[in-house]
């Protein structure tokens, strides 16, 4: 089938799966995670396939984790769908109320429909967003990237025979074959067939879909993370939080990409940065280079996403130049103060402008599981309809029923 021709299928099945109970869209994903684990030495054989053509292609370690998946990752994602399995059910429910002239008005969610997802090389999103759109009631069309590609095939193959088998239409859940732009580009325009298109990915796909899209699309975060280090910061714990936002997951886009540092304690915290990450090629402007011994860069450097063990360091004079730089350099996406100062963690709080604003803790935790939504489709640097982790409630949308009994206007 063509990407058009699984468009369509998957417009016209979605109805069947809007109307379908709770207890059977979550029959369905609890039958996803069992046969996951049931297929993981199929699933990684495949893997396997993805990881040694793009290592051929010289993707680099950090990309390559993104691709990787273990059993143990197998496992993770079929744990995350078992607990989305247990979540509240998004659909219905409803705020009701009754007018002066005897109307009665019931306000309810219900699914969006048709959700494109254009992502690139995570195949974990292939399941996650597989299992949102199906409990949330809305059908989906995946179009990942060429480097996950068998991976992406081999796991919509195990998720599609696991709604057939719990009583659903497998067309709710499509995969393009074809990775090729211009697939991507005929997505981007199909607005017969698609309600929403969520682009998961860098910089370049974001863009492209912005500007190329006439479906409604949600930007999601290409994520350009600073941490600022105030000068009462606990220097211990802003080590081990810098630690973690920076090498638990490089290529992820909630690890920490830059680091401001207060003036009145850089000398003593950048060689004990330094110190601590080994292993991450530091970059400053020109009193953090000095400190440092370090190359020197420039104000673009801090627009900059590395998805990869680069760290970029900028000494500020005060919380004041902290927020105006963040807020003129970041994506919106995920932003800490490290501090015992708690009416400058306010300021910092209030001032920012992310969909995440962070005091002591990592950027890392910018996930839809780790805030309790069970998994996420997305992370929106947006504001309109949804903003941060978008877990169930935000695939959904409002419809109102209202009832009379004869009123006229």
């Amino acid at each position: 089938m063509t990407i058009r021709e699984k468009c369509e299928a998957a417009k016209n099945a979605a109805p069947t799966l809007a109307q379908a109970d709770a207890a059977t869209r979550n029959g369905a994903i609890l039958k996803m995670a069992r046969y996951l684990r049931g297929e993981a030495n199929a699933i990684l054989a495949a893997n396997e396939t993805d990881l040694k053509s793009a290592g051929a292609n010289g993707i680099s370690e950090a990309m390559l984790d993104r691709l990787r998946l273990t059993p143990a990752r197998i496992e993770g994602i079929s744990a995350s769908l078992e607990e989305l399995a247990l979540l509240a059910d998004p659909l219905g429910g409803g705020e009701v109320w009754r007018r002066p002239n005897g109307l009665e008005i019931k306000r309810v969610h219900v699914p969006l429909g048709v959700i494109a997802i254009i992502y690139e090389s995570r195949p974990n999103v292939t399941a996650d967003a597989a299992a949102l759109c199906i409990k949330s009631g809305n059908a989906v069309v995946l179009r990942g990237g060429k480097e996950a590609i068998h991976s992406n095939l081999a796991i919509v193959a195990v998720l599609k025979r696991a709604l057939e088998d719990a009583g659903l239409n497998g067309d709710v859940l499509a995969i393009a074959e074809d990775t090729s732009r211009e697939t991507a580009t005929e997505l981007m325009r199909m607005n017969e067939f698609i309600d929403l298109l969520i682009p998961r990915g860098g910089k370049g796909l974001i863009r492209s879909v912005v500007e190329n899209a006439t479906v409604p699309t949600i930007e999601t975060g290409a994520g350009n993370c600073n941490a600022y280090v105030e000068k009462s910061a606990d220097l211990e714990t802003a080590l081990s939080i810098i630690r973690n936002g920076k090498t638990s997951r490089p290529a992820v886009c909630n690890a920490l990409e830059h680091v401001l540092v207060d003036r009145e304690i850089a000398s003593a915290f950048l060689p004990r940065l330094r110190e601590a990450l080994p292993e991450v090629l530091l970059k400053g402007d020109a009193e953090a280079a000095a400190i440092l011994g370090v190359e020197k860069v420039d104000d673009d450097e801090f627009f900059t996403e590395y998805d990869d063990l680069i760290l970029s360091v900028k000494v500020v004079g005060g919380i004041e130049e902290a927020i105006a730089h963040i807020n003129s350099h970041s994506t919106k996406h995920s932003d800490v103060i490290l501090t015992t100062d708690i009416r400058k963690a306010d300021a910092f709080t209030r001032s920012i402008d992310s969909a995440a604003v962070y005091v002591n803790a990592s950027t890392r935790f910018t996930d839809g599981g780790e805030f309790g939504f069970g998994a996420e489709i997305g992370i929106s640097t947006q504001k309109l309809h949804a903003r941060g982790p978008m877990g169930l409630t935000e695939l959904t949308t409002i419809k109102y029923i209202v009832t009379g009994d004869g009123q006229i206007r």
